[in-house]
C-alpha cells in the first residue's frame, strides 16, 4: 500500500473511532454531563432517547466511513462535525473551553475528513480514445 493509501485509511480509521466512541460511550453506555447539559439548553432535558439516537446514527456513521468505495460519509461527517460546532457555540458557549473541547475535537475531525478527501483514489476513467493512445 502506498503512502497516500496509508494517510488516507489513517485518516478514516481515526475519523471512524472518533464517531464510535462518541457514539457508544457518552451517549449510549453512559449519558455524559456535558450531553445533558446540552439536551437541556435545547429545553429537552428528560429526551435521553435523543441523545441515544444520536448515538446510533454516530455508530452507523463510523461504519460508513470504514467502506472504502464511499466518499460521501466523508462530507456528512465534516457537516456534522461543523454543525455540532456550531450548535455548542450558540447554545452552551460555556463549553467551548473546557479541555477536550468541541473547537479542537472537531476541527481535528473536520481536518481528518479533508485529509481523507483529499487522497482518496478516483474511479479511473475508461475511454475508448485513451486506450487508443496507449
Amino acid at each position: 500500500m502506498n503512502r497516500l493509501r496509508q494517510v488516507h485509511w489513517l485518516a478514516r480509521a481515526s475519523l471512524a473511532f472518533v464517531f464510535a466512541y462518541h457514539g457508544l460511550v457518552p451517549k449510549l453506555i453512559l449519558l455524559s454531563p456535558g450531553e445533558q447539559v446540552l439536551l437541556h439548553a435545547h429545553g429537552l432535558g428528560e429526551a435521553i432517547w435523543l441523545s441515544q439516537a444520536a448515538g446510533v446514527a454516530e455508530l452507523v456513521l463510523a461504519a460508513l466511513l470504514l467502506m472504502p468505495r464511499l466518499a460521501w460519509p466523508l462530507l456528512v461527517a465534516a457537516g456534522v462535525l461543523l454543525g455540532l460546532l456550531v450548535d455548542v457555540a450558540v447554545m452552551q458557549p460555556s463549553m467551548l473551553v473546557d479541555a477536550f473541547n468541541p473547537v479542537s475535537l472537531n476541527l481535528a475531525g473536520i481536518a481528518l475528513c479533508a485529509c481523507a478527501w483529499i487522497t482518496q483514489e478516483l474511479p479511473a476513467t475508461h475511454h475508448p480514445c485513451h486506450e487508443a493512445q496507449r
